[in-house]
């Protein structure tokens, strides 16, 4: 099961799910981070968003080279 979902993350719509679900999940530990400033908040915020950068990257050079 987790090689089927391994191998449908490196595809186009994989990876736009995986960024914008990390994109939600960062945005949800900003705001914990915002209202009580625990340091693990910082830690899993900086966590999801550098996920979300990542497969964002991988995204656009998979658009942009034409791979699937």
């Amino acid at each position: 099961m987790l090689t089927k979902l391994d191998t449908w993350h490196q595809t186009r719509p994989g990876l736009l799910v995986f960024g914008l679900v990390e994109l939600l999940i960062a945005y949800g530990f900003l705001g914990l981070v915002i209202d009580r400033g625990n340091p693990w908040w910082y830690g899993l915020t900086l966590l999801f968003t550098i996920g979300f950068v990542q497969n964002f990257v991988k995204l656009i050079s998979s658009l942009r080279h034409g791979k699937k």
